[in-house]
């Protein structure tokens, strides 16, 4: 996780630690996955590396506490390749200034 940050000039993203913005976390074994209930599980096709995948997904959340999730799924994109415009930077922003009031 850290070379991805690197790649993209993101410092301090490491869990835990108080100056980031941003953290990077990987889930080799999936258990987060698996309690996010984010496990992709749509039988078709294992050619795109579905079986075991990940959801693709966007998470805000203030001290621990989930605020805001973003799913980019659907029944003809179930990995959410083709359009995963609700999960992208923009929107998550988007998503977060509009529940300001609420955090």
């Amino acid at each position: 996780m850290s070379a991805w940050a690197e790649s993209l000039d993101v410092e301090h993203s490491e869990a835990n630690d108080g100056e980031g913005r941003i953290t990077f976390l990987g889930d080799p074994s999936g258990e987060l996955t698996r309690q996010l209930d984010m496990e992709l599980t749509h039988p078709g096709p294992q050619s795109v590396g579905i079986i075991g995948r990940c959801k693709r997904f966007a998470l805000y959340a203030v001290n621990g506490e989930v605020k805001y999730v973003a799913i980019s799924e659907a029944e003809d994109d179930p990995a959410g390749d083709d359009r995963p415009e609700a999960t992208l930077a923009q929107a998550m922003l988007d998503a977060i200034t509009g529940m300001k009031d609420e955090l």
